[in-house]
C-alpha cells in the first residue's frame, strides 16, 4: 500500500501533465478545419462531359474523442488529490521537543502551517534590538527595564576673570587681559535605562524556535508517512459529467 508521502510525490507532476492535456485539448478543439470534413463527387450531364475525381476531407478531430481524452487525464488528477485529501484527514502525529509532547495529534495540513509561522517568527525574533554590550546592564524592578550602572558627570560653568599685564600708573591705565575659567558648578548623575534583550535571550529564543522547527517537520514526515487507501472518484465525475 502506497503512503502519503509518495502521492504528494506525484501529484505535482500529475497536476502538470493533466494540466498540459486540458491546454492542448482546449487548443486543438478551437481549430474548426481538423473537425471538418467532407465528400464529393462529379457527375457530368452526359458521357461525352469531363469526367473529375471524386474528393474528400478526413475529419481529425473528433469532440466526442477530445472529451474523452480530458476525462481520462482529469480522472488521474482527480484520484489523486482526492486521495491525498481523504488521507491528510486521518494523517496526523506528535509534535515533541526534548521528550515533552507540545502539540497531540496535529494534522499533516496544521503542520504545514505551523512550519510557515515558525519561519516568519523566526524573521521576527532575529531583528529583536540587543542591548549596548559596551554597557554593564542589570534588571530593573522598579521600570520593568534594562539599566546600567549611575555615571556622575560634572556640569561647568565659563566664569571670566582679568589678568593683570602691567599695573596702573600715574601716567598708564593698567593693562588687563580677560580670560573664561571652567568652574565647577555642578554635578550630573546618569542612569541609562532600555526595553531592549540582553543578546544571549534572543540566541536563546532562536535556539527555540529552530529546536521547535525541527520537531514540526519530524511531525510532518511521520504524519506522510501514513498509509493511503486509494480513492477513485474520477470515473464517477466524468461519467455523470460526460456520459
Amino acid at each position: 500500500m502506497a503512503k502519503l508521502n509518495q502521492i504528494l510525490a506525484v501529484e505535482k507532476g500529475v497536476k502538470a501533465s493533466s494540466q498540459r492535456a486540458v491546454a492542448d485539448a482546449h487548443h486543438t478543439i478551437q481549430k474548426h478545419p481538423l473537425l471538418s470534413g467532407l465528400s464529393r463527387t462529379y457527375q457530368p450531364i452526359d458521357d461525352e462531359g469531363e469526367q473529375l475525381p471524386p474528393e474528400s476531407t478526413r475529419v481529425q478531430v473528433k469532440a466526442e474523442e477530445v472529451l474523452a481524452e480530458v476525462g481520462k487525464a482529469l480522472t488521474k488528477l482527480f484520484d489523486v488529490t482526492a486521495t491525498k485529501d481523504w488521507t491528510n484527514t486521518v494523517a496526523k502525529a506528535d509534535v515533541v521537543v526534548d521528550g515533552t509532547t507540545l502539540i497531540e495529534g496535529a494534522p499533516v495540513t496544521y503542520l504545514l502551517f505551523l512550519e510557515k509561522q515558525l519561519v516568519e517568527l523566526y524573521a521576527f525574533i532575529a531583528k529583536l534590538p540587543t542591548l549596548d554590550p559596551a554597557e554593564t546592564w542589570t534588571f530593573d524592578d522598579n521600570s520593568g527595564a534594562w539599566r546600567t550602572e549611575p555615571v556622575k558627570t560634572t556640569r561647568t560653568k565659563k566664569v571670566p576673570r582679568n589678568h593683570v599685564l602691567a599695573e596702573a600708573t600715574d601716567k598708564h591705565p593698567a593693562q588687563v587681559q580677560v580670560f573664561t575659567e571652567d568652574i565647577v558648578v555642578g554635578y550630573w548623575t546618569k542612569t541609562a535605562f532600555s526595553g531592549a534583550l540582553p543578546a544571549r535571550r534572543v540566541n536563546e529564543l532562536l535556539a527555540r524556535v529552530q529546536k521547535l522547527q525541527d520537531a514540526v517537520k519530524y511531525a510532518r514526515e511521520e504524519a506522510n508517512s501514513a498509509e493511503v487507501e486509494d480513492r477513485r472518484v474520477g470515473d464517477a465525475v466524468f461519467a455523470y459529467l460526460f456520459g
